[in-house]
């Protein structure tokens, strides 16, 4: 099924989302010009990017069986010895890829 481009209301739906989208991001920047960046602040916020990461993996992990929790071991384990987010992506896709191949499941 192919996508009319001439629909507006298509169009009208994908403009509405990056209003959205962009006035919620600097909305967050312009609120935070009045929150007093105290130390306790900007530990929290240096926190944010782990937490982000360990919400948006961990239902993949619950959900995803063996394969994906021995992928994402290995790219943790990367991680932490190399120091090498692209070398840690890409040790993961290649232990998920490699278990698929011998014939894990799950």
């Amino acid at each position: 099924m192919m996508l009319d481009p001439g629909r507006t209301d298509v169009w009208i739906a994908i403009v509405v989302m990056t209003v959205v989208t962009v006035a919620s991001r600097l909305g967050g920047y312009w609120l935070m010009g009045y929150v007093p960046v105290t130390p306790r602040i900007r530990r929290m916020l240096n926190a944010l990017p782990g937490s982000i990461i360990i919400a948006a993996i961990a239902p993949v992990v619950l959900n995803g069986g063996a394969v994906v929790i021995f992928a994402i071991a290995a790219a943790i384990g990367v991680t932490v010895i190399k120091r090498n987010d692209f070398l840690a992506v890409m040790t993961g896709m290649g232990v998920a890829a490699l278990a698929r191949a011998i014939g894990f499941s799950g």
